[in-house]
């Protein structure tokens, strides 16, 4: 694996910084469940897959310390609201705390790493079965490597694609304000020798003019079960822009980012994050002190606008609350 965004080394968990990438590799190292916590708030860690895995090993650790897992369980599941996959692994590892002893909870953490890793391989079998010979495609935020275990939902598909032979290109929105995509997805693509152009996000919309992109595709941090899917902020916008232009627009997901408590978009909650981020990029001020900002770190994509939902358990299309609760009805029936 070219990517590698979390490590168990040494009795503790080592995550690295996607706040430093790509002018530097530095590894944050975690030793109780509240620098997991920290660090999954502060985006250290991000992408929902990521923080699920990440937050395992938190109660892992919670529990190898002899600490009050409850409470541990609280302070992950507060970090990131919006991340449905953080809320699944904690409840999961709650689920067997009862029963388990503190190494075999570390196991079944580091089973949901290995999970992880084959679920998204399985994303991007199917995802690539829907790409031709020779693609361009367009993606928001970074659905790669740094956003799961390892390989990537969205860009797991692009993986899997130019694995197979096909001709793919991308283009990466940056992402503001957090420049997800300028600072991870152009240099992880980089890293493996994948046909990458960075874009603004307000390009967009030219490049569809120009019918450059055959293609949009992007992760999603939370699927409502009626196929309603939250992701970066921004990701509405592209889906309207493909809507417009005649171009299939595919969320690449794991089963587990689907929350079926969740009826629809708007009962997601949207996280909103610092002011700072959107007045000041790498801490030099760009915006008027003092200027109000709102800083929503997600949208709504409706299902209408989108084509199909790329799971591990196949390529879901609509009506999507027919197709998720069969995926959802067979995932738990294995």
């Amino acid at each position: 694996m070219s990517v590698e965004p979390i490590r168990w080394q040494d009795n503790e968990l080592q995550l690295l910084d996607q706040r430093k990438l790509p002018r530097e590799v530095i590894w944050v190292r975690c030793r109780d469940a509240h620098e997991v916590a920290a660090a999954i708030r502060d985006m250290v860690v991000r992408g929902a897959p990521a923080i699920g895995v990440t937050a395992a090993f938190g109660i892992a650790l919670a529990a190898m310390r002899g600490d009050d897992l409850r409470a541990a369980a609280e302070e992950l599941r507060n970090a990131r609201p919006t991340a449905v996959n953080l809320m699944w692994a904690v409840d999961r590892m709650m689920e067997c705390s009862g029963r388990l002893q503190p190494a075999d909870l570390l196991a079944e953490a580091q089973r949901m790493f290995a999970e992880d890793v084959e679920a998204n391989r399985r994303i991007g079998r199917f995802g690539a079965e829907l790409l031709g010979q020779q693609v361009t495609v367009l993606t928001h935020c970074n659905a790669g490597a740094l956003a799961t275990a390892g390989y990537g939902t969205a860009l797991g598909v692009i993986r899997a694609a130019a694995e197979s032979g096909k001709r793919v290109a991308v283009f990466a929105d940056e992402t503001r304000p957090y420049l997800q995509g300028a600072r991870l997805t152009a240099w992880e693509l980089q890293q493996d020798g994948i046909d990458v152009t960075l874009i603004t996000d307000n390009m967009a919309g030219h490049f569809f003019q120009q019918g450059r992109f055959d293609a949009v595709i992007v992760g999603a941090d939370r699927i409502a079960a009626n196929g309603d899917a939250a992701n970066k902020i921004g990701t509405y916008t592209v889906a309207v822009l493909a809507k417009a232009h005649g171009v299939p627009f595919y969320v690449a997901a794991p089963i587990s980012t689907v929350d079926v408590a969740t009826p629809n978009g708007a009962a997601i909650p949207i996280e909103e994050r610092s002011a700072a981020e959107v007045t000041s990029i790498g801490g030099v001020a760009i915006a008027p002190e003092g200027v109000a900002v709102r800083h929503p770190a997600f949208d709504v994509t409706p299902a209408a606008l989108i084509t199909a939902i790329i799971t591990d358990r196949g390529v879901l299309r609509p009506p999507y609350d027919e197709s998720i609760g069969e995926a959802i009805r067979k995932a738990l029936a294995d």
